[in-house]
């Protein structure tokens, strides 16, 4: 590489002064050794270092340049930097002292040593001169200046320190870091980049009104989930806008830095533990072949389509009847793999027969996911031939196809609400499941994959109170007693991928969902988050159950047949049979109901009628709320007893 004059001048001058440097120390060691008279040292040895003094400096200089002593940084010097220089001189001093002892250059040993010494005082102390000239004026810009940015820093780790270290260093950063909070009792009272780590978790609250913080960074990336959510939680509390590195990953990549710093989002409090996926079993799923994924605009096709992208199949197709859903995840996957993946993107409903049936003629799918579906309850309580038309026939449009085209694996996407339904959308995707499990002759292998609330998905809760705390409030919630599983966009589409290479025929996974959240509790920490304290800046209103909701929604039917599969976080339930013809039946009916226009409560006693396990809303309410009372009674009985018997 070509180097600029100027790079080579300072190079020069840098060389020039460990000339001087070494001159320096030799004329040191002899003066300190005869206690510093110049008259009593005796001239063999001052005759034997004129001698060899040319030989030294030419030699250390070009072990230096060798060595790249020369092509530091000095104002960034490190610890490992510092290491490395004194290595580099101890090195040069070893071979030029061995070479002038061989050549009969005689000295005491009392000056090589202190020679070593000063040499090693003057070469590394002039490198790292800047960097410390450097700290100390930070050092000082952070005691006088008054910051309006004052930050918390919890984490005393590797990624805490990088990211101190950044913060008192960086010239961009108009902060001051006050304190540092680590639960490990060792380090307490001790310092951190010159900042004092006071105490544990316990003391963030009190820390943050006696520094009068504004800002808590977290960076313990290497706690378990549980742990982080439990901090972030306390920090939540104080109101104060509180940010985070991501994960592990950023320690391993080297990442810990402010640059990956951000803010805490509600995922970041439920405390989930990592999915681990089998990604050996995926690729061979998924790689090499033709893949379609319906419903591929939508929060979860959209995600099923980015992680099959990455597995290499020979096309991906991505059929939506929304048009700007269907271009924005065409233009991000043309971004991200160009030419390299052959993507087709199809507008179409799945509610137009001849149209899918000539897609799966033309493009000859494989293995399709069907993730195209209404799914909101309350617009498909209003609507219930609309949910008929689209989940129950389009569906059965697609099953067909599939089947007559030669669709090795069928991957529906379902839902908790199928599960002892009682509304008409959770009723018709239990119905679609019954379609999957009526065809276990067929060729092609139909599974469905149940799974609860999508955190961020479109028209999930918390688009919904984000939006609301945007407008300042309130925060409208149905029941303060509802709760809910969540999980999160990826890590849904992962677990269906590897729910899809393990099915065998006619089975139904259902995912792992972790523990349910108090829908009040996720308002209030979303509330939090955003900066405001709930019932004081942010209302929570209570509006009451919307039609078909549950208060408490079930992941599992009430069989024995629950498997676990090789994932923790998989589990199969393999159904009865279910007779083909009772299906076609169905079918026959609910086409003659919907042509006919039956009005909506006809529809939903068919509905009911058809699906075993359909049950009444308020049916189910009041019998969660029959246990609510007698768990809340057991409870005060216990508490109420007396300690002694």
């Amino acid at each position: 590489m070509q180097k600029n004059p100027s790079f080579i001048l300072k190079i020069l001058l840098v060389m020039f002064c460990d000339a001087l440097g070494i001159i320096f120390a030799g004329g040191m060691a002899l003066l300190v050794r005869f206690e510093f008279s110049f008259s009593a040292i005796p001239s063999e040895y001052l005759e034997a270092w004129y001698h060899f003094l040319p030989m030294q400096i030419g030699v250390t200089i070009v072990l230096f340049f060798l060595l790249h002593m020369y092509h530091f940084v000095w104002r960034t010097v490190s610890a490992h930097d510092v290491l490395y220089m004194v290595l580099c001189v101890g090195f040069a001093f070893t071979q030029t002292t061995l070479a002038s002892i061989y050549l009969g250059n005689e000295q005491p040993r009392s000056v090589l040593f202190m020679q070593c010494v000063f040499e090693l005082v003057f070469l590394v102390g002039s490198r790292c001169a800047l960097r410390f000239w450097e700290a100390l004026r930070l050092v000082v810009r952070q005691s006088r200046g008054n910051y309006d940015q004052r930050i918390l820093l919890v984490g005393a780790g590797e990624a805490g320190r990088v990211i101190a270290r950044e913060l008192l260093t960086s010239r961009r950063i108009e902060a001051k870091l006050c304190a540092v909070i680590d639960d490990n009792e060792s380090k307490w009272g001790k310092y951190l980049e010159s900042v004092p780590i006071i105490g544990g978790r316990d003391v963030i609250p009190s820390a943050v009104r006696n520094e009068r913080i504004t800002q808590i960074i977290v960076a313990i990336p290497s706690a378990s989930p549980q742990q982080r959510s439990e901090i972030l939680n306390i920090c939540n509390m104080t109101g104060v806008r509180t940010r985070t590195l991501p994960g592990f990953y950023q320690l391993v990549n080297g990442d810990a830095s402010l640059s990956n710093v951000r803010d805490v989002q509600v995922e970041d409090l439920l405390g989930r533990s990592p999915i681990h996926l089998n990604t050996e079993v995926i690729d061979r799923f998924l790689r090499g072949k033709v893949v379609m994924v319906t419903g591929g605009g939508g929060s979860i096709g959209s995600e099923l389509c980015r992680q099959i992208a990455a597995r290499g199949p020979k096309t991906l197709i991505v059929l939506d009847i929304y048009e700007n859903n269907a271009y924005d995840i065409q233009q991000e996957l043309r971004r991200i793999y160009g030419s390299k993946l052959d993507l087709r993107v199809v507008i179409a409903s799945i509610r137009d027969k001849q149209r899918i049936y000539d897609l799966f003629e033309e493009l000859r799918p494989e293995v399709v996911f069907h993730a195209a579906a209404h799914k909101h309850v309350p617009l498909m309580e209003t609507c219930p031939s609309e949910a008929i038309k689209n989940n129950i026939f389009g569906t059965y449009h697609v099953v067909r196809a599939a089947e007559k085209f030669g669709v090795k694996k069928f991957v529906m996407i379902s839902t908790d609400k199928a599960v002892n339904p009682t509304n008409v959308m959770g009723a018709t995707k239990r119905f679609c499941e019954m379609v999957l499990q009526s065809r276990a002759d067929s060729p092609t292998e139909y599974c469905a994959v149940r799974f609860g609330n999508v955190l961020g998905s479109n028209g999930s809760v918390v688009p919904l109170f984000k939006s609301q705390i945007e407008a300042g409030g309130p925060v409208t919630i149905t029941d303060k007693r509802i709760i809910r599983y969540f999980m999160t966009i990826p890590e849904a589409a992962q677990l269906v991928m590897e729910a899809g290479a393990m099915a065998k025929q006619s089975q139904i996974f259902v995912l792992d969902m972790g523990e349910p959240v108090k829908i009040l509790d996720l308002a209030e920490k979303l509330i939090r988050l955003s900066g405001y304290e709930p019932y004081q800046d942010i209302e929570i209103e209570e509006v009451g159950l919307r039609p078909g909701e549950k208060l408490y929604e079930e992941l599992l039917m009430s069989s024995e047949t629950l498997l676990k599969t090789d994932n923790e976080k998989i589990f199969v339930e393999q159904q009865q049979r279910i007779d083909p013809s009772q299906i076609m039946e169905n079918l026959t009916k609910l086409d003659r109901a919907v042509t006919e226009e039956l009005p909506d409560e006809k529809l939903v006693s068919l509905l009911r009628g058809m699906i075993p396990t359909y049950h009444a809303p308020e049916d189910v309410n009041r019998e969660a709320e029959r246990k609510l009372a007698a768990h809340a009674a057991e409870e005060s009985s216990a508490s109420a007893a007396p300690i002694l018997a």
